[in-house]
């Protein structure tokens, strides 16, 4: 357990990333026919030439009352460091009659939906080449970078690693997808980590929807559907990929990325970790931190 003043500096540094306004998009266009179903484009600050992509996965715990929004300050910053942003929508978990809580609150809504928040990122990013062109021509669908915060960092893995499903696997592409790499930001990669940490009160079990009639038929849906979705399981990608982590970090703890490298590791890949110290969960996002330019250089290493 995360001691008080932890709790405490956590809460800060939420409330300095959550004060930002929301900042429009300069296009948005649609994936599929779902409200949800969106992606929200933002041009290079400054003109020029073609711009590299960077696809952006909001995180949120995968729970419905975080959508994009919230990471649109962190899209801006992107898109006046020379980037060409896409920052898409997904749908959610569905909604409760609890009150709605703190990332890491334990009461409030389902998080995520199976297999429909899946069937949306892949459906985003198979898409995102032909919605670049037209809504957003400066940006170089050659040169994409996904990244993604927390949940959305778990997203950003999976949609890397779409070639080394399970055969069967709705999601399964034959090739890997045409990207210059991943930068996850505390990302939930190591779903038996997380689930063992507790990670936002049990977010990975509720995204899995695995409950079943017995406990011995819930862990059975549970590994079963690991294989599908949890990026430690989906090793090696062969795409570049780097995970930028606080060592403060109380919403998704350090010991989630380092078991992510390690299940790499032991697969024959090496994933970058970048360790700030000193900063926790949020400061990734926010544009009046310093962590958020040490992850646009992460990503820039990557693009440019």
């Amino acid at each position: 357990m995360p001691d008080d003043d932890a709790v405490a500096r956590d809460a800060a540094e939420e409330r300095s990333a959550f004060a930002h306004p929301a900042v429009e998009p300069d296009a948005t266009a649609a994936y599929g026919p779902h409200a949800d179903q969106v992606v929200d484009f933002y041009a290079p600050r400054g003109g020029g030439g073609p711009a590299p992509l960077v696809v952006v996965l909001h995180g949120g715990a995968w729970r419905g009352p975080y959508d994009r929004q919230h990471i649109t300050p962190f899209a801006d910053f992107l898109a006046r460091r020379g980037f060409a942003v896409a920052n898409v929508e997904y749908r959610r978990g569905r909604s409760s009659s609890g009150p709605v809580p703190a990332q890491g609150g334990a009461a409030g809504p389902v998080a995520g939906r199976w297999p429909e928040t899946f069937d949306d990122v892949a459906a985003a990013l198979d898409a995102l080449p032909a919605l670049a062109r037209t809504a957003l021509p400066v940006a170089d669908p050659r040169r994409t970078v996904v990244t993604g915060h927390s949940a959305g960092g778990h997203l950003a893995l999976w949609a890397a690693a779409r070639h080394v499903l399970p055969e069967g696997s709705p999601w399964r592409t034959g090739r890997p997808t045409p990207l210059r790499g991943v930068v996850a930001l505390a990302p939930i990669a190591d779903f038996r980590a997380a689930d063992e940490l507790g990670v936002c009160s049990g977010a990975v079990r509720q995204l899995l929807d695995a409950e079943g009639p017995t406990a011995a038929e819930t862990e059975t849906r549970f590994a079963e559907r690991l294989a599908h979705a949890d990026p430690a399981a989906l090793l090696p990608t062969g795409i570049a990929t780097t995970v930028v982590q606080g060592r403060t970090d109380v919403v998704v703890p350090q010991a989630v990325a380092e078991a992510y490298a390690d299940a790499a590791a032991k697969a024959g890949e090496v994933v970058g970790l970048t360790l700030l110290e000193d900063v926790g969960h949020f400061p990734l996002i926010d544009p009046a931190a310093d962590a958020c330019a040490v992850v646009a250089e992460e990503i820039a290493q990557l693009a440019f």
